[in-house]
């Protein structure tokens, strides 16, 4: 296959770098315009604080449980056909989200998303390490990033003109011209590769028993804000969360081909890294969560300067992470890890000085530029540890993994935070108990990222240098970026 490598100077490697990045730049998109547009839609769809949890639980559900086997799916079926099933996948239920009549419907066509957004997510990735000669990778991918982060970087200027001009379903509607473009291109350009060693069957009970214990966990934990712990319902679903949760790790422990292999963790810089990404992630997607809709219905903000509040920790991860990346290959990564995660709590914290009669830029902004910076220190150092910490051709599955956790903390983070902070049923729809939950919250997500700068500080050490890799600019707000790939591919 290496004879038929393309180089990304001619006009067919153009063409598949187009193809990658408008797929995963459609999935980046409606990340954070579904955000923004939160308030309109609870609104229109009569949704209290667990319906807005749902919308965006839905969508990352199916994401954490799937991406792994997603990945294993492309390498046997094929990379392109997997790629272009998840586009048309994510376009359908795009549509689905766009004319939901209700809640529920929506909540429906949110999780069919996540399913489209799995199979392309690790798919896009996976071409360009396959498709592009060795030499071009690594431009490739870092093109490929960038190209991805203004899709992600424009999402709250278009999602907030849209939801402002009385239109939150165009938002969704928009992703079907995208992927028509995209299938296109990618039919046309891009050509078809498999791994033809991948043996073994796919780790159908383990994405199973992922699923269940993931959304046993998300539901009791949304329903208990309202309900209580010791609502019987509440009760079941986090019981059936536990037993599915002991069932997929025995499932893995047994597999000959399981899609999270546990020996991985054995490597403690690795499970260090995991942990820190655990709660670092967990504290961002809540807190970012809950500031978007806190702007609008608290502050008044529209739509628009709202998604544009956050602009600015974007910008500082596309303009900062590669000479943040640079400073982790020459110092280790434990100082910046630690460091990192404290910065992002101290943004947390200056949140606080949000109030209902604030300015931007004396209130919100500095607190955003912290939260950024606490970010570029921490994604960049995060991802090379983990890439690092295991052999070459374990690089694919430990970057899948800890994609995967990272969507998984948010999940859980998101589904139970706001509860503990006493956000639940309308609560968001009042400013006064919005803006006090608010603030706790923050306290919770600040804690966490205190402690995740600890769990750095603590299993990090100076043994064990990184192996320097080529970092690429990324906007990594949602999860660190997905590489399925083989070394030998």
């Amino acid at each position: 296959m290496s004879e038929d490598r393309i180089a990304l100077g001619t006009a067919r490697g153009r063409w598949v770098l187009a193809a990658t990045a408008l797929g995963s730049g459609m999935a980046f998109l409606d990340g954070t315009v579904v955000n923004v547009a939160l308030p309109a839609m609870g609104k229109d769809l009569n949704a209290d604080m667990a319906g807005l949890q749902w919308i965006v639980n839905g969508y990352m559900l199916m994401l954490a449980s799937l991406v792994l086997l997603s990945g294993s799916l492309g390498d046997r079926l094929g990379r392109r056909r997997t790629f272009v099933v998840g586009v048309i996948w994510f376009a359908a239920a795009s549509i689905v989200c766009a004319i939901a009549p209700t809640l529920q419907i929506m909540i429906a066509g949110r999780v069919l998303q996540g399913i489209g957004g799995a199979l392309l997510t690790p798919g896009s990735l996976a071409i360009l390490q396959t498709t592009f000669q060795h030499s071009d990778r690594g431009k490739a991918v870092g093109l490929w990033s960038g190209l991805t982060s203004v899709a992600a970087a424009v999402g709250p200027f278009v999602g907030g003109t849209l939801v402002d001009s009385g239109s939150w379903q165009a938002i969704f509607l928009l992703n079907a011209p995208i992927a028509l473009v995209t299938v296109l291109v990618t039919l046309r350009h891009v050509p078809e590769t498999r791994d033809e060693s991948a043996g073994g069957k796919l780790d159908f009970s383990g994405a199973v028993l992922a699923t269940v214990g993931l959304a046993g966990f998300t539901y009791g934990l949304i329903s208990a804000g309202d309900h209580g712990f010791s609502d019987p319902v509440v009760l079941a679903s986090l019981l059936v969360g536990v037993i599915a949760f002991g069932g997929f790790i025995e499932v893995e422990r047994r597999s000959s081909h399981p899609m999270l292999p546990l020996s991985i963790f054995a490597n403690r810089r690795f499970t260090g890294a995991n942990l820190v990404t655990i709660v670092v992630y967990g504290a961002l997607g809540t807190a970012t969560f809950l500031v978007v809709v806190y702007l609008q219905t608290g502050l008044g903000y529209s739509a628009l300067w709202a998604g544009a509040s956050l602009l600015p920790m974007t910008a500082l991860m596309l303009g900062l992470s590669g000479y943040a990346g640079g400073l982790s290959d020459r110092i280790g990564a434990r100082i910046p890890m630690t460091v990192g995660p404290i910065l992002m709590a101290g943004g947390f914290l200056l949140m606080l000085r949000i109030k209902p009669d604030g300015n931007y830029f004396t209130d919100v902004l500095p607190a955003v530029v912290l939260l950024g910076l606490g970010l570029v220190s921490t994604v960049a150092p995060l991802t090379a540890t983990v890439l690092s910490s295991v052999d070459d051709h374990h690089a694919g599955i430990a970057s899948g993994v800890n994609n995967a956790i990272a969507r998984s903390a948010q999940l859980m983070a998101v589904a139970a935070i706001p509860m503990a902070a006493g956000i639940t049923g309308d609560a968001y729809r009042n400013p006064a108990a919005f803006h006090d939950g608010f603030g706790n919250a923050l306290w919770i997500s600040a804690v966490l990222a205190v402690a995740g700068g600890v769990i750095a500080w603590v299993t990090l050490g100076d043994r064990g240098t990184l192996v320097p890799i080529h970092h690429h600019t990324h906007c990594a707000m949602e999860a660190p970026p997905y590489a399925h790939q083989k070394a030998t591919a």
